[in-house]
């Protein structure tokens, strides 16, 4: 298995239980394929660097997990058509593995 940071940007205007809920989500997603979560880092609410769609604000979170690489392209692909995530990164880790 293969290490990797999975970073969510999640739309502000959510309340604070929908931000946590969303974040439970991605964690389901990944756990569902098979993969293990090192860590969850949750960065609450922080401006962001440029505007995104008028928004000034998102709630920032940090997932660490372990996976297969056949299973990122679905994980890629619920991520970008869940309602209330703005934006994501994820990225693979070398010095994790």
């Amino acid at each position: 298995m293969k290490a990797y940071e999975l970073m969510i940007m999640i739309d502000p205007t959510l309340d604070e239980e929908a931000a946590a809920a969303l974040v439970e989500r991605a964690q389901a997603i990944i756990t569902a394929e098979g993969g293990t979560i090192d860590s969850v880092d949750d960065w609450g609410k922080r401006p962001l660097a440029y505007e995104i769609n008028h928004l000034k604000d998102a709630y920032y979170a940090v997932i660490e997990f372990h996976h297969d690489q056949h299973a990122i392209a679905e994980i890629e692909r619920v991520l970008r058509i869940t309602d209330g995530i703005m934006r994501y990164l994820l990225v693979s880790r070398e010095d994790r593995e």
